[in-house]
């Protein structure tokens, strides 16, 4: 055949992209981080910078040492998004070198040693989370109550400076940080022998846990605002409604069996729905296009998992929130699923075997 037949392959281009892909998710973001950053002022916003800088810092070095062009890697937004990601489930007044740390881990240990983007097996925000909540457990459980941003209580541009960068006095740290998350809160309650309803925090309803004027994480407590990120997410392709839904319906069918059996104990689902960090895990976390399974079937599964696994953490270990351990252990299944639970190939069935010519669809299905 002559060369000037030898053209482009029959393939058409969908736009898609790894940069625009991260900046979607970053803009779906947005609303949530905002509202983070409004509700708990100068220190949020401090730390949010910190992190996010350490996180593309971290990734230019380690391009650079590998011998990678830094400026395609860097520019793709992947680093960004995984700084980002992390910044939203620390505490909202942690001390700057939290987010240092964790940014390190995040994009030297979990993502550069893999080979980079797209070769990690676990989310790279997710297991800095855990490392930093095993190895500083009272920086990341200390939470601070709402003081919004140019409100009477929120510190200001100094005091914030002091505040994210640890120059206060301890006594005087601790005293401006005393709060607990609400799973925190009710964990602590049902340790003292009180039951569900005597736990909760005394101001709490599930109205207030949905928009989110909660002690929590800096970009975790407004529910409505991350399932607003998360629909966008959807109506623009980048994910697929069944890793959310699996995991949001794994989470409310156990908490919703458990509070029937006894409502003193367990909490409803509602509150599950709406608290800590699972809607953000649901929808930005565990849909991870490199860390979660291909196939539908498989997906289903890894998102049920992950609901699981999320409830059993949050009702009976040691830790109050389970969504980044229990998405790190299912990243661990992703290569079993994906063995196991394979997409049907084209012109074959689901066991393998080639399609003749007018095969029904039971056989392809």
């Amino acid at each position: 055949m002559s060369d000037q037949y030898l053209v482009a392959g029959p393939y058409a281009h969908a736009g898609a992209s790894v940069s625009r892909t991260m900046g979607l998710v970053m803009l779906a973001l947005v609303p949530a981080t905002l509202f983070g950053l409004w509700q708990f002022g100068w220190p949020a916003i401090f730390l949010f910078l910190v992190t996010i800088a350490a996180a593309v810092i971290a990734e230019a070095v380690c391009l650079r040492i590998a011998g990678k062009p830094v400026r395609p890697f860097l520019t793709d937004g992947s680093a960004l998004l995984s700084g980002w990601l992390l910044a939203l489930t620390l505490p909202p007044w942690a001390p700057w070198w939290i987010g240092l740390v964790g940014s390190l881990i995040a994009i030297v240990v979990a993502k550069q040693i893999f080979g980079g983007i797209g070769q990690n097996l676990f989310n790279p925000a997710m297991v800095a989370r855990v490392a930093l909540l095993i190895s500083f457990p009272l920086e990341m459980t200390t939470f601070v109550a709402p003081t919004p941003f140019l409100s009477a209580a929120a510190p200001d541009f100094a005091a914030g400076l002091d505040i994210t960068f640890d120059t206060l006095e301890p006594q005087a740290r601790l005293d401006a940080v005393t709060s607990a998350s609400v799973l925190g809160h009710i964990r602590n309650e049902l340790g003292q022998g009180l039951s569900l309803p005597q736990g909760l925090p005394p101001d709490y309803s599930a109205l207030r846990g949905a928009i989110g004027t909660v002690p929590g994480s800096l970009g975790e407590t407004s529910a409505l605002l991350i399932l607003l990120g998360g629909l966008f997410l959807l109506a623009m392709r980048v994910i697929t409604w069944h890793i959310p839904v699996a995991m949001l319906g794994a989470i409310a069918l156990s908490a919703g069996l458990l509070h029937l059996l006894d409502p003193s104990r367990f909490a409803d689902p509602v509150l599950h729905l709406v608290s800590g960090a699972t809607l953000l895990g649901a929808f930005f976390i565990a849909t991870d296009l490199v860390t979660s399974p291909l196939s539908v079937r498989g997906q289903l599964l890894f998102g049920a998992g992950c609901g699981l696994l999320v409830f059993i953490i949050r009702t009976w270990s040691g830790y109050p929130e389970g969504v980044a351990f229990a998405v790190m252990l299912m990243n661990a299944c992703t290569p079993l699923i994906d063995h196991w639970v394979q997409p049907r190939i084209y012109g074959r069935d689901r066991k393998g075997a080639p399609l003749e010519p007018g095969d029904d669809a039971e056989r392809v299905r």
